[in-house]
């Protein structure tokens, strides 16, 4: 179960940082709430999920996750930019992510 918090705390991240681009500086109050709300529901089920998983591979599966979320979310929905170089990034983030799950043991 600690797996799918972390899970659902990663897309949080991802939630909680378009909002927190669309709150302009937090000046936008319902992108400003939602943002807030977010933030405190990742870190809530990060915490969750780390009473069983090493800081190490949760921490860094949470952060990639929003990571590479946010690059989709920034091509997808935002129009930013697609580069060979990017792509590159994004991949070697997931092969990261994909080898620390395999060498966690939890």
């Amino acid at each position: 179960m600690a797996w799918v918090y972390l899970l659902v705390a990663g897309i949080l991240e991802v939630v909680w940082a378009f909002t927190m681009k669309q709150s302009q500086g937090f000046s936008n109050l319902r992108y400003s709430l939602i943002t807030l709300v977010a933030m405190a529901a990742s870190f809530g089920l990060l915490s969750v999920a780390m009473r069983s998983l090493p800081l190490g591979t949760a921490y860094t599966i949470w952060t990639g996750i929003g990571a590479v979320g946010a690059f989709v979310v920034g091509i997808a929905v935002l129009g930013e930019q697609v580069t060979p170089l990017r792509i590159g990034a994004a991949v070697l983030i997931v092969t990261g992510l994909v080898l620390m799950k395999l060498s966690s043991s939890s």
